[in-house]
């Protein structure tokens, strides 16, 4: 049976943000949750007594004072209330990172589509090209993009290239072509207009985004969302490399029968060019 920290880690993502404060101040003062009441633990993470009851209703619990015996029991039998391993507890910034990555990580795989992920795989497999456009910070994440996916197939390029425009690029594609449009927060003007554009050219288009950017999805016919969301003031780009290494494996699965040669041709130039140091 899942013990109440890790049915809290499991649906963290999908809690209300009210929900969210009381988890957050169960997680900093687990070894204490056991003395405190449902009204005491309501007024010390900020929220309504209601809430506190909804949360635990939520987790399994038919009362709060059902979780209480259930930590009195493990207590008293020995077992560890928490898992000793997890080294981030605490209101520390390296905790509040951890809590928010994780969160991260949870959102995007609970919202995702399976069959709407396949269909997008299986066009980049058939595709003539795979176009990879990705401004400001979503640029090194394209160029991540198109390394992983290169290691699979060919003809996978990123546009703009540093100092140049996009028009001579765009004006050849065809719907052969795949485009993966990486447009997160901040994102220059230009990709509405470019995302248009493409449209209208009946180009198929894979957008990469936070999940805000519902405005941009009838541009595109596919969508994959990654948060952002972060303790500081930057981004957190964990969860768009954590999609983008889903995004090449599944690539790599359907295309095993010619992706396995393309790898190990790649191997053997490393070594005959002497580009990498051997393990």
């Amino acid at each position: 049976m899942q013990q109440l920290d890790e049915r809290l880690k499991e649906q963290y993502a999908a809690l209300t943000p009210q929900e969210q404060r009381v988890a957050d101040f169960i997680f900093d003062h687990f070894d204490d949750l056991i003395s405190y009441n449902s009204a005491e633990l309501a007024t010390l993470s900020g929220v309504s007594k209601a809430t506190v009851s909804r949360l635990f209703r939520r987790l399994g619990y038919e009362k709060y004072k059902d979780m209480r015996d259930e930590l009195r029991t493990l207590r008293q039998s020995g077992m560890p209330l928490t898992d000793n391993r997890d080294a981030v507890q605490g209101n520390t910034l390296l905790a509040r990172h951890y809590k928010q990555e994780m969160a991260n990580l949870t959102q995007w795989v609970n919202a995702l589509d399976a069959q709407h992920f396949a269909d997008a795989i299986a066009s980049m497999v058939a595709s003539r090209r795979i176009i990879i456009i990705g401004m400001r910070n979503a640029y090194p994440a394209a160029l991540h993009l198109r390394q992983q996916l290169l290691q699979a197939r060919g003809q996978v390029l990123v546009l703009p290239q540093p100092g140049q425009s996009l028009s001579e690029e765009l004006v050849d594609l065809t719907a052969d072509d795949l485009v993966v449009v990486m447009a997160f927060r901040r994102r220059p003007r230009i990709i509405r207009p470019l995302l248009q554009q493409l449209q209208t050219n009946r180009i198929p288009v894979l957008l990469m985004c936070e999940p805000q950017a519902h405005s941009l999805f009838p541009l595109t016919r596919w969508q994959l969302c990654a948060p952002l969301d972060s303790v500081s003031a930057f981004d957190s780009y964990a969860a768009v490399n954590s999609l983008i290494n889903l995004l090449a494996n599944a690539l790599l699965h359907g295309i095993l029968d010619k992706g396995r040669p393309r790898i190990h041709d790649i191997a053997t130039l490393y070594q005959q060019l002497d580009e990498l140091e051997q393990r």
